[in-house]
């Protein structure tokens, strides 16, 4: 097969901006003649960046829907591309938008709008992952053969994503951004984000809207803030400021990670970092919030550390970047599905560890598949059409006869615990797709459809989205990694 083009869309609605950019993607065999097909995305291009606009709002807890279609489908016609023409990409809602009343509805209108299999996503630690993709942080952790943390931070929250060569290891968010706090140009707050006032309870800040304010006060204020989020990076924070750091944090700490080379800060907060340093309050405000001290601060405060601060490859457009060319891969070598249950989006992951020693103990294999299927059952709905992927792995080779023996296992356990439910979905990380399909539908008989492909690595509770069948044989998925869980203080 020729080299082939696909479009892509990615649109990001964050605290303060919106954006959207289309690139293509270039789709190639990457395998020989004499090997199953195998195809990858050998390059992605950016062809149109639309301009950054303010989020357009009804109210502080309500997205202007209907204005951001607007906006969009302006930009479409800017591009020279209609949705129909799109085959993949994201819609994201970040930030304290994620956050609004509408915002979930908001974000899979928009997805149904913009073509034919763009998704809808949210969480902070997706957005941070995407970010860091834009960023090029999993290209640079290639390079020094270490670990790169790219922070992105916008108007509500600071998104971190740690990259070693090339994997993402973990994700954190804190609760940092340029506006949290509202002023104008005399210094007076005019609204502080709920987001904010417990770490400012902690740390000793009294701030309300009415309060005067000097630039003293917010610089030292931006620079107790960054000085929280570095320590908990580089793994410096104190035994007794360990509580305001919590109170910084929004959802997981960060995981155990490898120490961190370099880091980079993307996204509104690394852009103002490129300008000159507001001198006064009136400069410090002009954006009518904190962001432009914030950056400087930020910047000063990263140099004090034994880890490089390196420039991004995008700064304020690196999530929608991230989002609209590094979200999509491919599967293909070996498939099997019925091309009319497709798409499939937002499906929630399983995953089933095997061996082949495993394969050849019957009763392990029925305990292991079996614990697998209750977990699914007792987290998803059964009778739903498919209720979750199982992602199938650890098995670089595999005969036929224990290839019929898992099929065995697997479709008994999943007519056990789904009975009502009409889908399957196996999604293999080896090429076995196509006969383990095609056994589990033997089994599964005219009751169940089965869907499985292959050379996608997953986790447990990743989600997936399944586009339609590109030339036939190629099915472009999205894996949206959620969240990087660790304990807490769980720390290297």
């Amino acid at each position: 097969m020729e080299p082939q083009w696909i479009a892509s869309v990615g649109i990001d609605i964050g605290t303060s901006t919106t954006k959207m950019i289309v690139s293509r993607l270039k789709l190639v065999r990457t395998s020989g003649a004499l090997s199953l097909p195998r195809y990858d995305i050998a390059q992605r291009e950016l062809i149109y960046a639309s301009p950054i606009y303010s989020t357009p709002l009804l109210g502080e807890d309500e997205v202007d829907a209907e204005r951001i279609w607007a906006i969009l489908a302006e930009e479409y016609e800017r591009a020279g591309v209609r949705p129909e023409e799109l085959k993949s990409g994201a819609v994201i809602i970040t930030g304290e938008t994620a956050t609004k009343a509408n915002a979930r509805r908001i974000v899979h209108l928009l997805a149904e709008r913009s073509g034919d299999f763009v998704v809808a996503t949210a969480g902070a630690d997706l957005e941070g992952l995407l970010a860091g993709k834009g960023a090029g942080a999993d290209r640079r952790s290639l390079e020094v053969r270490g670990a790169v943390a790219n922070i992105d931070i916008g108007g509500g929250t600071a998104n971190a994503a740690v990259f070693y060569r090339g994997k993402a290891v973990g994700t954190v968010t804190y609760h940092i951004g340029g506006r949290l706090i509202e002023l104008n140009a005399g210094g007076t707050v005019t609204s502080v984000s709920p987001s904010i006032r417990p770490w400012l309870e902690a740390a000793g800040y009294r701030l309300e809207p009415g309060h005067t304010v000097s630039y003293a006060l917010l610089e030292d204020l931006c620079r107790a803030m960054s000085l929280a989020m570095l320590d908990d990076l580089a793994g410096m924070t104190a035994p007794e400021e360990r509580d305001a750091v919590r109170k910084l944090t929004l959802g997981a700490p960060l995981p155990q990670v490898p120490p961190i080379e370099e880091w980079t800060i993307s996204g509104g907060i690394g852009r103002l970092m490129e300008e000159a340093k507001p001198q006064s309050l009136a400069e410090a405000a002009r954006h009518g919030d904190i962001g432009p001290l914030l950056a400087h601060t930020l910047k000063a405060c990263a140099a004090r550390y034994p880890i490089r601060l390196a420039v991004p490859a995008q700064t304020v457009r690196a999530t929608v970047i991230g989002a609209g060319m590094q979200s999509t891969e491919i599967s293909g070598a070996t498939v099997h599905l019925d091309p009319s249950l497709l798409p499939i989006r937002n499906l929630p992951v399983c995953k089933l560890e095997l061996s082949l020693s495993l394969l050849e103990q019957p009763a392990s294999l029925a305990a292991a598949v079996g614990q697998t299927m209750q977990s699914g059952a007792a987290l998803f709905e059964r009778d739903a059409s498919p209720p979750f992927a199982l992602a199938v792995a650890g098995l670089e080779h595999c005969g036929y006869a224990s290839l019929q023996r898992l099929a065995d296992r697997l479709s008994e356990s999943f007519a056990a615990y789904f009975p009502d439910s009409r889908v399957m979905v196996v999604v293999c990380d080896t090429d076995i797709a196509k006969a383990l399909g095609q056994s589990l539908e033997k089994r599964l008989k005219e009751r169940t459809k089965v869907v499985c492909i292959d050379q996608i690595k997953v986790e447990h509770g990743d989600y997936i989205d399944l586009g339609e069948p590109i030339a036939g044989i190629m099915i472009p998925v999205v894996v949206k990694t959620l969240a990087f869980h660790g304990r807490e203080g769980d720390r290297r």
